[in-house]
């Protein structure tokens, strides 16, 4: 099965022919997120690219199987399996239990989705929910001589694996400058080697996160539980492993690596990563002061924030990046993105109220091509939009009478809106659900309407200028007055 998909693949640094193990089935991974704190932009970013890449993969005939897994133990503040474990940590400030924590956030981040419209995984896996699977699949890479246990610590033996293998494999860095960068053991280090990390770690008495295994009462490592249940519910090999671009030089480095010391295969074919996120420039982070959550942006609850901005003008904002390009906020280019956004929704809006020809000047399937082309360049969202606004131009020609649309170019048109904006980038109107106010505006409309045909001109002004003074433009055209957000 070719589609003519073409991705690109961290693994090989150039863009690739998309050939599953197993057409039409396809497997795919995407590492989700460690439910200790709010869901961040970021992180949202990350979801909202693979949904777009999940929903088109089916628009092209794939039946996919989307495993995201929520992180909710076993991640260490550092990389380097030190510091406190960050649920125990968060569960101490907020003076709740561990899973409370867990649960909190959790119930946060699908809150956060669902308000980007995002379709939920096809598996959702938890590190707690596998301990038995991360517990067996160490007991092999042990058995096959890549990891030691040092007093209930069990390590990966990052030195002898890469005598037999590519530990950088993904990144393409040199590991004689990566052993250089990394600070010498101290005395008191147990590890053998400076690369070396952790697959299980040995609870302290006062740690409530903790279970049994055969090193002694413990918890497993950040890197184990995407190996283990990447492996569990999509075999040793599958398609598509996918995370932000941070996720790259560590924990996906480790996950390559336990996954050949267990299995002896590459586990993914293709390896996609979603790149960050920038504030008037600079780099978003907590310390830099200039991250804020997605509830932030939506209420505008941040003093580098104008004003709020919808869930949909967002998500629309995000889609006009590509994926593995930065992404830089700012009011005036959220600003752009709402009136680019509203445009399409007003556009889409008129669908209903074209007339048709027996003549036609447009033709939609070239239209329907470029669009597909767009997506098939490693999910091009930023070119499939710019073909979108083409699609609003023959809306607005038709509308204003400027243009003529068959019935069944008209259809073909329609067909080609729900697929590409509602159904592959999973836009929705928000206005469309407000029926009141649907209600209610027509109501006034025709009252407008009415005194325009007693010539009853100031009442008309009246009504149009009250409109524009709470966001909502009028519009006259042929076929009567529409409306939309000013």
């Amino acid at each position: 099965m070719n589609t003519g998909l073409q991705l690109y693949n961290t693994l090989s640094r150039k863009k690739e022919l998309f050939q599953p193990l197993n057409a039409p089935n396809v497997g795919m991974y995407v590492c989700g997120p460690t439910v200790y704190s709010d869901v961040h932009l970021g992180n949202c970013r990350t979801f909202i690219s693979f949904d777009l890449i999940f929903r088109y993969l089916k628009y092209s005939g794939y039946k996919v199987r989307y495993v995201r897994n929520i992180t909710d133990a076993g991640h260490l503040e550092g990389d380097r399996d030190e510091g406190d474990d960050k649920f125990a940590k968060r569960a101490k400030l907020e003076q709740l239990e561990p899973m409370e924590i867990v649960q909190k956030y959790t119930l946060g981040f699908h809150d956060v989705l669902r308000m980007f419209n995002t379709q939920p995984p096809s598996i959702e896996p938890t590190a707690t929910g596998h301990i038995i699977e991360q517990i067996e699949m160490i007991k092999v890479i042990m058995a096959n001589g890549y990891g030691y246990e040092v007093d209930g610590n069990v390590y990966f033996d990052v030195e002898k694996y890469s005598k037999e293998y590519n530990y950088t494999i993904l990144t393409n860095r040199n590991l004689e400058d990566m052993l250089n960068n990394t600070r010498e053991l101290g005395g008191q280090d147990e590890k053998r080697g400076r690369l070396d990390f952790a697959l299980w770690i040995k609870a302290k008495p006062e740690t409530l996160m903790q279970w049994q295994s055969p090193w002694g009462m413990g918890f497993p490592g950040w890197h184990i539980e995407c190996s283990a249940m990447s492996a569990k519910y999509l075999g040793a090999e599958f398609d598509i492993h996918g995370g932000g671009m941070d996720l790259a030089a560590t924990h996906h480095t480790n996950e390559i690596a336990q996954s050949e010391a267990c299995s002896h295969k590459q586990p993914a074919r293709y390896w996609m990563h979603t790149n960050m996120l920038t504030v008037n420039g600079t780099r978003m982070s907590k310390s830099a002061g200039n991250g804020f959550l997605p509830l932030e942006l939506f209420t505008g609850d941040h003093p580098l924030l104008k004003k709020g901005y919808s869930p949909m003008t967002v998500k629309f904002f995000m889609l006009q990046a590509h994926y593995r390009s930065t992404l830089d906020f700012s009011n005036d280019a959220l600003d752009a993105s709402e009136k680019g956004f509203r445009r399409l929704m007003s556009a889409i809006g008129l669908l209903d109220k074209l007339s048709v020809s027996e003549q036609n000047d447009f033709d939609i399937d070239a239209l329907k091509e470029k669009c597909i082309n767009a997506m098939n360049d490693d999910f091009n969202s930023p070119i499939l939009v710019a073909e979108l606004f083409e699609a609003v131009r023959i809306i607005n020609t038709v509308y204003d009478g400027k243009g003529k649309i068959s019935a069944e170019e008209l259809e073909k048109l329609k067909q080609l809106i729900n697929d590409f904006v509602f159904d592959i980038l999973g836009l929705k109107d928000e206005d469309a659900g407000s029926n009141d106010l649907n209600g209610v505006l027509d109501m006034v409309i025709n009252l407008r309407t009415e005194a325009k045909a007693n010539k009853d001109y100031a009442t008309s002004d009246r009504i149009r200028i009250g409109l524009q003074e709470l966001g909502i433009q009028l519009k006259d055209g042929k076929e009567g007055t529409t409306w939309s957000k000013a």
